[in-house]
C-alpha cells in the first residue's frame, strides 16, 4: 500500500534494543524516514528471541527498518559504521551509558566529526543522581509511583503496557523533530536525551499538584476518591462486565429518565456532580443491581444510544476482532519470523485523509547490509570480502 511520507529523506542510525528505543524508530520510520537499525552479526538483535510477554516487541516496534548487520568490534565494521554515521540526519541510541562512547559513537565524538547530527541518547534518567544506574520500565514505575498508583494499597502493581518506553520513545522523536526543525535556522545539530524516569514523572504530575493543591495524598486508583459520580465498572446479567461513565449534569438526568430513576433526578442531594460524588453510597449499590438486570450487549447499545461514555471490558487478544480496529488503514499487516502474517495497530495518526502504513516488513537480521554497502559506495568485491571475513552480514 501507498503511505504517506513526511520524513522522507531524513536518514536515521539507531542502535537499540527492546522497546523505548525501536518505538522512537519506529515512529519515524512509519513517518517516511529511512531508519537503519544496527544490529549484532548473525542473529541480530536479542529481543528478536524474547518470549513470553516480550515476545511482541520485536514484532510490534521495528517495521518500516532496514537492517545492518554489522560487527562492531571490528576495524572495518567500526569504519563502515563511521561512513554511514556520515550520510545520517540522526543517530540513536539506548544502550548502558558509556557503551557507545568506547567504541568512539557517543554523543560528543559524533558530533564533533558532524556539526549538523542531531543525537539522541533514550536513557533510564536524564542527568543528576541517578544518570548511571539502569533502568526499566518497572524500575521507573515503582519508584516514581506509578505502581503504588495502579494496584491497591500494600500491592504496588505494574501498568498493563510498557508505557513509559512507549512514552519515552515518543518524547524522543518530539525532541528530534524539535532539533531538524532548528537546525533549519543554525545549520547545526543537538544532542537530544529522553529519560524513562522523567517520562513517569510526567504521568505522575497530576497527582503530584493533587497533593500540592489539597495538601492530602493521593489514593490508589483502586481506591480513589474519583472526580466524576458514576465512572466505574459493572457486572451484566450475562455474566459479562463493561465501563460505563456519567460524568455530567445533562448525562446524570439522561441516564435517570432511561432507567426510570426519577427520585434519583430530583433528589436535592444529587443535583450536582460534587453532590453525587460526596453521596455515592446513596446511589451505587442500587445502580449495580439495576444493570446487573440488563445483558452487556443492550447496555452497551444504550450507553451509546445515550452518548455516555462507555466501554466493554476487553483483553488484547480480543482487539484482533474489533470493527473500528479493522476500518481501513488502522492496522498494518506484517509478516513473523515464521512466514505467518499478523496485524499490528498502526500510529495512532491521520496524514489528511491517510494513514501512516507499510513501506518494509518486519527485516529480517542483516537483510538489507549489502545494499546498504553498495549505497555507500563500497565496489562489490569489497562488499564480498567483508562479508567473507565476518565483518557484514551477508
Amino acid at each position: 500500500m501507498t503511505s504517506p511520507q513526511p520524513l522522507a529523506g531524513l536518514r536515521v542510525v539507531e542502535f537499540s534494543h527492546m522497546v523505548m528505543g525501536p518505538t522512537c524508530g519506529l515512529i519515524l520510520a512509519d513517518l517516511g524516514a529511512d531508519v537503519i537499525k544496527v544490529e549484532p552479526m548473525g542473529e541480530g538483535d536479542n529481543t528478536r528471541r524474547l518470549s513470553g510477554s516480550g515476545a511482541g516487541f520485536f514484532p510490534a516496534f521495528n517495521r518500516n527498518k532496514r537492517s545492518l548487520g554489522v560487527d562492531l568490534k571490528s576495524p572495518e565494521g567500526l569504519a563502515f559504521v563511521k561512513r554511514l554515521i556520515s550520510t545520517a540526519d540522526v543517530v540513536t541510541e539506548n544502550f548502558r551509558p558509556g557503551a557507545l562512547d568506547a567504541l568512539g559513537l557517543g554523543a560528543e565524538a559524533l558530533r564533533a566529526e558532524h556539526p549538523r547530527l542531531i543525537h539522541c541518547a533514550l536513557k533510564g534518567f536524564l542527568t543528576g543522581p541517578y544518570e548511571h544506574r539502569t533502568a526499566l520500565d518497572e524500575v521507573v514505575q515503582m519508584m516514581g509511583g506509578l505502581a503504588y498508583m495502579t494496584g491497591p494499597t500494600g500491592r504496588p502493581l505494574r501498568a498493563g503496557a510498557s508505557v513509559n518506553d512507549i512514552m519515552g520513545g515518543m518524547f524522543a522523536v518530539i525532541g528530534i523533530l524539535a532539533a531538524v526543525q532548528e537546525r533549519h535556522r543554525t545549520g547545526l545539530g543537538k544532542s537530544i536525551k529522553s529519560g524513562l524516569f522523567e517520562n513517569n514523572m510526567l504521568l505522575m504530575a497530576a497527582h503530584m499538584m493533587q497533593f500540592a493543591v489539597t495538601g492530602k495524598p493521593a489514593n490508589p486508583m483502586p481506591e480513589r476518591l474519583q472526580a466524576w459520580a458514576v465512572y466505574d465498572v459493572f457486572e451484566t446479567r450475562d455474566g459479562g462486565q463493561i465501563f460505563l461513565g456519567v460524568v455530567s449534569d445533562g448525562q446524570w438526568a439522561t441516564f435517570c429518565t432511561e432507567f426510570g430513576l426519577d427520585d434519583l433526578k430530583t433528589d436535592p442531594l444529587l443535583q450536582s456532580n460534587r453532590n453525587r460524588v460526596d453521596n455515592r453510597d446513596r446511589y451505587m449499590p442500587r445502580l449495580r443491581a439495576l444493570l446487573a438486570t440488563h445483558n452487556k450487549a443492550d447496555l452497551l447499545a444504550t450507553a451509546e444510544r445515550l452518548g455516555l461514555p462507555f466501554a466493554p471490558i476487553n483483553r488484547p487478544q480480543d482487539m484482533f476482532d474489533d470493527p473500528h480496529l479493522n476500518h481501513p488503514g488502522a492496522m498494518v499487516e506484517v509478516t513473523l519470523p515464521d512466514g505467518r502474517k499478523a496485524r499490528v495497530p498502526a500510529l495512532p495518526l491521520e496524514w489528511g485523509e491517510d494513514r501512516f502504513g507499510l513501506r518494509l516488513d518486519i527485516p529480517a537480521a542483516g537483510e538489507h547490509s549489502r545494499a546498504i554497502a553498495t549505497e555507500l559506495g563500497y565496489a562489490p568485491a569489497d562488499i564480498d570480502a567483508l562479508i567473507a571475513r565476518g565483518k557484514l552480514q551477508g
